[in-house]
């Protein structure tokens, strides 16, 4: 069965070893729906956070291959059950659109957004949450005056907590 999986890989800091990991994705043909990379909360430590939509027995081969890297200290994979996550989105907005429908101020409430920028021309909104909760957002605005979106990659902590098992 198919599911969403959020595959944690803690990690030296090497050059190419993104480029490795994505590659054994792409052997697999299998599509990253989300990456996002970060130092942890262990110094010299990074991590990458990869989300894959794919039936468990492949996330298995593809964690255990991830996981030959020279530079990998571990890497494990989540249900979304099993981890916390958000997404930021960033949408710029015409000030004379938005201006000329009260309902921009309503929704930014409702919807938990709140206003970085306010600009002559544009006005920058930050959301906060799960994909589905920025992309209701992003369709609210799209035909009132949107200039551009960007979603980060998720960003997500394992519930149970994880020991680094390894060093190299």
């Amino acid at each position: 069965m198919i599911q969403s999986f959020t595959i944690s890989i803690f990690s030296e800091n090497s050059i190419g070893l993104l480029h490795r990991i994505t590659s054994i994705f792409t052997k697999r043909h299998l599509s990253i729906e989300s990456l996002n990379t970060s130092e942890s909360e262990q110094e010299s430590v990074f991590r990458f956070t990869v989300v894959v939509k794919a039936e468990e027995e492949l996330v298995q081969k593809i964690v255990k291959q991830i996981e030959k890297q020279v530079e990998v200290i571990q890497a494990v994979y989540h249900l979304d059950e099993e981890t916390v996550f958000q997404e930021i989105a960033l949408y710029k907005l015409s000030t004379e659109k938005a201006s000329e429908n009260n309902l921009v101020e309503r929704l930014i409430r409702d919807s938990h957004a709140r206003i970085l920028s306010m600009e002559p021309e544009y006005m920058i909104i930050e959301k906060t949450g799960h994909k589905e909760e920025t992309q209701e957002l992003l369709e609210f605005l799209r035909p009132l005056g949107l200039k551009e979106f960007v979603r980060s990659g998720r960003v997500s902590v394992i519930r149970p907590k994880i020991e680094l098992q390894k060093e190299r």
